[in-house]
């Protein structure tokens, strides 16, 4: 008797294909929001809508994709494609200067709004996403900005104090997407 022969290949390639196709989009979805950069008087570091785009990427590809989708962004910076805010150093340099911390964290932050918001079901666990992402991404960029300044105060005041009033509405912003697409998006996880 002989059995028939099948394979799960062909059934497999077109899921892969959708998945490295969202990472991609997604590393360019931040490389959008990175240009609408608004540059800040006495602050290096300006406000752009990558942060909302950090989290939309990471609630809706999971932990996985979205924090693959950031790590893709950050290789394309540093290559010298122009995806980063038109404000500042060029390339890799710039994941060492002011703005570095924030783009580092943007994995992570991504990695963990995903695993949190899986599904995007409830409201409470895509706002919890989206604040811990926000979290992270301070963190990042506030932790960096001490080791080059050396002051706690000194950082907080550059690095997430300007930045608060405008998150929040990024956050409610992002939370909207996530909850409207998390459901459709749960087959790329």
């Amino acid at each position: 008797m002989t059995l028939p022969h099948t394979t799960t290949v062909p059934a497999i390639r077109p899921l892969v294909h959708h998945r490295a196709i969202a990472v991609v989009l997604g590393a360019l979805l931040v490389a959008i929001g990175a240009q609408v950069a608004l540059p800040l008087p006495g602050n290096p570091i300006p406000i752009t809508l990558q942060v909302p785009a950090v989290l939309i990427v990471g609630g809706l590809l999971g932990p996985r994709f979205g924090a693959a989708s950031l790590v893709l962004y950050l290789l394309m910076g540093a290559a010298g494609l122009p995806v980063f805010a038109p404000v500042g150093v060029p390339g890799a340099a710039r994941l060492i200067g002011p703005t570095g911390g924030y783009l580092l964290a943007y994995p992570l932050a991504a990695g963990l709004a995903g695993l949190i918001a899986v599904g995007g079901r409830s409201w409470g666990r895509v706002a919890l996403a989206v604040v811990v992402g926000l979290i992270t991404i301070h963190a990042g960029g506030v932790s960096h900005l001490m080791v080059l300044g050396g002051h706690a105060s000194e950082a907080l005041r550059l690095g997430s104090l300007p930045f608060l009033a405008n998150d929040l509405l990024e956050l409610v912003f992002a939370a909207l997407i996530i909850r409207r697409f998390g459901l459709k998006t749960q087959a790329l996880h």
